[in-house]
């Protein structure tokens, strides 16, 4: 996957679970291209540079999670998007797959938390506006899976 600003050499400010989210963001796009097994995308992100400083834990959560709830989140996603799911870029495709999973599996982790990585992962791995998207979607998906903890926020 080659993109604009794809980080060559890792910054040590990024913490273990954002190297999974990033990883996982990577299998989740080969997924959703060549539609390959999870657990040969799995073995191939493993051996990746640098993945021995990811969350390995959070990595099978968010890629195995994802890919095994792929109908249930898209179907989550669907109310709050301008076309359909086919049209999205793969990059927002995959990280509105691992911030809906997050919101909805991952509750120990602020939802802010959850919207902010999901950009953090656009803006560094898809197009120029695609991370505002993905932070009005997935703002309206918190409002309406976590609507205690937003309105507890507001």
């Amino acid at each position: 996957m080659t993109t604009k600003t794809q980080h060559a050499n890792p910054s040590k400010s990024r913490s273990p679970r954002h190297r999974a989210r990033e990883f996982a963001l990577q299998g989740l796009y080969q997924w959703l291209l060549n539609n390959e097994d999870a657990g040969a995308i799995d073995a191939h992100i493993r051996e990746a540079h640098g993945f021995d400083k990811a969350d390995r834990e959070h990595f099978d959560s968010l890629l195995h999670g994802a890919i095994n709830q792929s109908i249930q989140l898209r179907e989550e996603i669907a109310p709050f998007i301008d076309r359909t799911i086919a049209e999205l870029s793969p990059i927002e495709h995959a990280a509105l797959l691992i911030g809906v999973f997050e919101l909805k599996n991952h509750i120990e982790i602020p939802y802010r938390v959850v919207i902010n990585e999901a950009v953090e992962l656009t803006k560094s791995f898809g197009g120029q506006d695609g991370h505002k998207y993905v932070n009005g979607v997935l703002d309206k998906l918190a409002a309406k899976l976590r609507a205690t903890e937003v309105s507890a926020g507001k």
